[in-house]
């Protein structure tokens, strides 16, 4: 119990930090931002920070896998009676309409460090990063959906492409809004999973998307 809370709270410090890091890298650049500014800012020493991350740029990690860590769980839930298309509409809707006000906080702060990533090699990293913890984490989801073992070269293949599309997707909707989209319409639930799962069907040649006995 105590070493489940040790972790838990460890966890939460690791995002706070990746929070204040985040904002520091958007409003005055990655080159511009030091150890000591992240800290001063989440109101610990450098040294945690350093004990933490092993670079400053590494601090976005967390906030950037929490742009994906939400479609992962949904995923994860994917009854085999319900098409992908349904299955998103459903819980992405619901877990929108029940988000708290820091959640869509995280969520503008992923988009902007993916953004940023374009112009900052080490902020790259991290972006990839999460992209291959989603190819990961695809590759048990649709090896269970198609009832074929993770290592099997069909199912890394269509977790490859799935993941592209999700890296691809998350890139384009980042830009999109730090250009001044419309952010209701980016945030149509219904529009986004539909978008979602027809590219995951065209990228995977319709082996992932419909529902399965």
């Amino acid at each position: 119990m105590k070493r489940g809370t040790s972790e838990q709270r460890r966890a939460r410090l690791r995002l706070e930090i990746s929070r204040e890091a985040s904002r520091l890298f958007w409003q005055q650049g990655v080159a511009a931002t030091s150890g000591d500014q992240i800290a001063e800012a989440v109101g610990v020493s450098t040294r945690t920070v350093w004990r933490h991350f092993r670079s400053k740029e590494s601090c976005a990690e967390p906030v950037v896998m929490q742009g994906v860590a939400t479609l992962l769980r949904v995923l994860h839930r994917w009854p085999r009676h319900r098409s992908l298309e349904d299955h998103l509409v459903l819980e992405l809707g619901r877990r929108r309409h029940e988000a708290r006000s820091v959640d869509l906080a995280d969520e503008m702060l992923a988009m902007k460090m993916i953004r940023l990533a374009d112009t900052e090699p080490a902020l790259r990293t991290a972006w990839l990063m999460a992209c291959d913890q989603t190819e990961h984490q695809l590759l048990l989801i649709i090896g269970d959906r198609l009832r074929r073992p993770p290592h099997d070269v069909e199912v890394r293949r269509h977790a490859a492409a799935s993941a592209a599309v999700v890296r691809v997707l998350g890139e384009h909707i980042g830009a999109a809004v730090l250009a001044g989209a419309d952010l209701d319409e980016v945030h149509d639930v219904t529009s986004f999973s539909r978008r979602l799962a027809h590219a995951i069907r065209t990228a995977t040649g319709g082996h992932v998307g419909d529902p399965t006995i």
